[in-house]
């Protein structure tokens, strides 16, 4: 069972908005069907898409300043029982931002944590670290010892 405290349910659902607006599109279509029947939603904001100034900061914790803009597509529902749920996605995605948001209202009920953390949450987690792990490893096939190539090269 999830913790109840506000802290404990703020910082999970920041977790799941995140891991939900980066999982693509279709993955995300797919988990939402496997879930089976959803409760209604009404949608307050019918997916829209602009744009958002991002912002760096030099060496990571340097001075900010203004990197870009990125397209990004949000949207609104709420639950016939009054949960509201947002979503924001990058790129022109409405209706993974739509899906997103009704994920969100739906986590913040009782009877829905459980089976979104179980069959959405978790897998995206799990592929999304399977994807890093390999990056990671396909990047440490190219790394050169180059204490190893000055060192022959003395000899």
């Amino acid at each position: 069972m999830f913790k109840t405290s506000p802290d404990a349910a703020q910082e999970r659902r920041q977790r799941w908005l995140s891991v939900l607006a980066k999982a693509s599109e279709d993955r995300l279509e797919s988990l939402w069907k496997e879930l089976g029947p959803a409760p209604a939603y009404n949608v307050l904001r019918r997916p829209e898409i602009g744009l958002v100034m991002v912002q760096g900061r030099i060496s990571g914790s340097g001075a900010p300043f203004a990197a870009g803009e990125m397209t990004v597509t949000r949207a609104a529902v709420r639950l016939d029982g009054g949960q509201l749920g947002i979503g924001y996605v990058g790129g022109r995605k409405p209706r993974q931002a739509e899906l997103v948001a009704a994920l969100d209202a739906m986590g913040q009920t009782p009877e829905w944590q459980q089976k979104i953390e179980a069959e959405v949450v978790a897998p995206l987690v799990a592929e999304a670290e399977a994807r890093r792990r390999q990056r990671a490893s396909q990047a440490a096939a190219t790394k050169v010892d180059f204490f190893t190539v000055a060192r022959e090269a003395g000899t």
